[in-house]
């Protein structure tokens, strides 16, 4: 029995982050009803990756109940009221205000269904400062600071994929089984509201604490971690890349005995220390790679090994594909083609079947679902 069996999720969803939180409540057991507008989401058409269909669709809506209700009707919004009723979670990611307006505020909803968690995913939550403004993932990553932190010395780069979005629909999936628990003991619902502002913001707590209160910022640090060395990337002399973490003293005396072959650099005044050693990373670079550019990968990795110090291989997407620790799961397209994408991160000792589930067709699900419903709506 999974976790969450027997729920019922009513989501109005759009792009990354609400259809991400509730493919998770799906994973756990959870049935997930999408509304769509009759044009659907409009992931369904960020790209054709997936053999033709859009890649964060096929990622983010498997099993999902596609139905397309304009609820802005008064047909419309009887049933989704209905659908509502007995529901356990509704979750939205529409514009601020769009569903308030339309009389399906997390308010509103939780007064005439006390039951009922509510999970509003907003770019900014309710700061009136930024009110109209439209928050896609790239633009919350540079309105954060997040950008400014992230690339090389001489440019800034975005993160590589939707960081904002995934952080704020994770997040959502914890508020919201923190929200169920808190119902098991109440017998009330409560509301859930996450932006993916305030997610990133607070995942810039320490360089923003650096700025703050320390020296000052990171500034781009590129392959190299800005307040921990030795943490980067090292060639060695088959032109190959490999990154090293050094996470304290023990670690860093084994690494320059056991792998550099130099332990007196271990109590050398200028890398005694971690905040020595970022002082003087010129200084220390420079005694690593007089040893590592003289090494292959290979000997430099098993050396790593052998002295249990932690490092990884800069790898490319060719070789995360064939990766040895990805777990896979398979899904459908819209066609029903099947592909191999990795499973949910979450492992439970009860639970090792693989389910092939399929993306909803647009609409796929409305004579049903609503067929359910239609007899209750006067």
């Amino acid at each position: 029995m999974k976790p969450l069996e027997g729920m019922l999720v009513v989501a109005v969803e759009q792009a990354v982050a609400a259809p991400l939180c509730t493919a998770r409540l799906l994973d756990a057991g959870a049935r997930v009803i999408k509304i769509e507008r009759k044009e659907g989401d409009f992931a369904r058409g960020y790209d054709q990756a997936a053999r033709g269909d859009s890649s964060y669709f096929v990622w983010t809506n498997q099993g999902k109940e596609s139905v397309v209700l304009d609820f802005k009707t008064k047909r419309g919004a009887a049933q989704l009221h209905k659908l509502i009723e007995k529901a356990d979670v509704f979750i939205q990611n529409l514009a601020s205000g769009a569903l308030k307006r339309a009389g399906f505020g997390a308010t509103q909803l939780r007064a005439k269904y006390p039951h009922l968690i509510t999970c509003d995913i907003s770019g900014y939550g309710d700061n009136k400062a930024m009110r109209g403004m439209k928050a896609y993932d790239f633009l919350v990553q540079a309105e954060t600071g997040l950008v400014s932190i992230s690339g090389g010395a001489s440019e800034m780069g975005r993160i590589g994929v939707s960081i904002c979005d995934i952080g704020a629909g994770i997040t959502a999936h914890a508020g919201i089984v923190e929200a169920l628990l808190l119902r098991e003991r109440t017998d009330q619902g409560s509301g859930v509201e996450v932006s993916l502002f305030d997610v990133a913001a607070e995942w810039m707590t320490v360089p923003l604490m650096h700025h703050e209160y320390g020296d000052g910022g990171p500034s781009r640090q590129g392959l190299q971690h800005p307040s921990i060395a030795p943490y980067e990337a090292y060639t060695t002399k088959d032109g190959k890349q490999t990154i090293i973490a050094i996470q304290n003293e023990r670690e860093w005396s084994r690494l320059c005995r056991d792998v550099l072959g130099k332990p007196g650099l271990a109590s050398d005044p200028r890398f005694s220390s971690n905040n020595n050693r970022i002082c003087n990373r010129k200084m220390m670079n420079k005694e690593i790679m007089a040893v590592v550019s003289n090494l292959t990968t290979e000997e430099f990795r098993q050396r790593m090994l052998d002295a249990s110090i932690a490092f990884g291989t800069l790898n490319t997407l060719d070789v995360l594909a064939r990766h040895p620790a990805v777990r896979r799961k398979t899904v459908l397209n819209g066609k029903g083609d099947k592909l191999s994408i990795p499973t949910h991160p979450i492992c439970r000792s009860d639970d090792n079947k693989q389910h092939t589930q399929g993306m909803p067709g647009l609409g796929e699900h409305t004579d049903i679902v609503l067929a359910e419903i239609d007899k209750q709506v006067s």
